[in-house]
């Protein structure tokens, strides 16, 4: 990425460059790209691993792994890669780390370990800092994943999608119900902050097969819950073969009823798919939705970077043996760009307006840079329409504004 990039001038203090009086929070996030398969519904940057050959591992559905030495030249790429993005972020301390994927406890809990160490010896960290992995049952091993929580791993994040045998064959998923529910049980003996992945309006699916399945989530009362609606992105193999889905009515059913269960359990639905037990939400996720800055190393990751005078975004290349020949070049960014102060609304509200509280003014200002006047006219349609509820200290959606996000976000598109 250019460092000489041009700075956005004119919404700072007159005749100063500056655009942010204070830099926001700063994350890391660490993609890691395989999986055991890739699954039809899935538009993420995963790829199918090459596992160990038989006999070490690979084709049991559990306690899978990658390739030792491809393990190890990953790792090594992601350590060049950190390196090469220091210096944007020198003297900055991460509040979080999170390791998403593809399948990232497909790595072996000494592989984890010496990444944390590498982040560790690059850049403090938090006393306190929230370190997340995204974990799916067919990796799981309970050794395995005391290692995780030795290396420092403190939030395990569960892709289980269903406790339903017939949905998760449709969904293609490698883990049966069985293997799911022995997957928390693991996690439940070694970690404390543990979320569940669920989805709901699968192809063929009832209300009561969705009450079940929420139903075992909320039996094993983890502090945080994701449940997602299945939606049929571009370039997977579900758009282009769709699979019978119920319709919008009865999605909106489940929906109403997912809702009201968790709320009954203790459960504040405090962004658009996220649920947590008092003080348990994402702090990770927590600072996207607050427009927060975040490193993103490995393949594709993206990364947003704040500086006194600009606000930049990156990209890493995708595919897994191009982004590791670049990072040990130092060169694993594909695309730099600074973010024009036109979109800086549209890009913090696509974050902000996903939170059930929304934002207050003054978070608004402290992140873009910009006069909460230079929106007026947004505001003042998307309260016309229902869309938003305000303030002069804060902004956030209605529950009309939640049902058509996409319209509220439209509003604040750069002219």
């Amino acid at each position: 990425m250019p460092s000489n990039t041009s700075p956005i001038l004119g919404f700072g203090v007159s005749g100063s460059n500056t655009l942010l009086a204070a830099l926001p929070p700063l994350s890391l996030y660490i993609h890691i790209p395989w999986c055991v398969k890739k699954c039809p519904y899935c538009d993420f940057n995963s790829h199918q691993a090459p596992l160990p050959a038989a006999g070490a591992g690979a084709g049991s559905g559990r306690g899978e792994t990658v390739d030792p030495s491809l393990e190890a030249r990953y790792i090594d790429a992601l350590i060049s890669d950190l390196d090469y993005t220091l210096p944007k972020v020198w003297g900055r301390r991460l509040t979080t780390i999170f390791f998403g994927g593809g399948t990232p406890s497909l790595f072996s809990a000494a592989g984890i370990d010496t990444i944390l160490a590498a982040v560790r010896a690059r850049l403090p960290l938090d006393a306190d800092a929230e370190i997340t992995m995204e974990a799916n049952p067919g990796t799981f091993e309970a050794d395995k994943f005391k290692g995780y929580r030795d290396a420092g791993v403190n939030r395990l994040s569960i892709g289980i999608q269903s406790f339903n045998a017939k949905h998760l064959q449709a969904l293609g998923r490698v883990h049966n119900d069985t293997e799911a529910k022995r997957a928390i049980e693991i996690a439940q003996a070694n970690f404390d902050n543990i979320n569940l992945d669920l989805m709901f309006a699968l192809p063929e699916q009832t209300l009561a097969e969705c009450t079940d399945d929420v139903g075992t989530a909320l039996s094993f009362a983890t502090n945080h819950l994701s449940i997602y609606h299945l939606t049929l992105e571009p370039n997977t193999l579900f758009h282009r073969f769709p699979p019978p889905l119920p319709d919008d009515e009865l999605a909106a059913d489940m929906q109403e009823m997912i809702t009201a269960r968790l709320a009954a359990r203790g459960y504040e639905h405090y962004e658009t798919s996220a649920f947590a037990k008092p003080g348990r939400q994402s702090k990770h996720n927590l600072n996207y939705w607050r427009f927060g800055d975040y490193i993103g190393i490995g393949a594709g990751a993206h990364g947003k970077i704040s500086f006194p005078d600009r606000i930049t975004r990156e990209a890493r290349y995708k595919q897994p043996n191009a982004f590791m020949e670049r990072a040990t070049l130092g060169d694993a960014i594909q695309e730099g760009t600074t973010v024009a102060a036109a979109e800086l609304p549209f890009e913090f509200m696509m974050n902000a307006l996903r939170l059930n509280d929304g934002f207050s003014v003054s978070l608004f200002t402290e992140r873009t840079g910009l006069p909460i006047n230079v929106i007026s006219r947004q505001l003042d349609k998307a309260e016309a329409k229902g869309l938003i509820a305000r303030d002069h200290l804060y902004v956030c959606p209605t529950e009309k504004g939640r049902m058509f996000l996409n319209d509220l976000l439209q509003l604040f598109l750069a002219q």
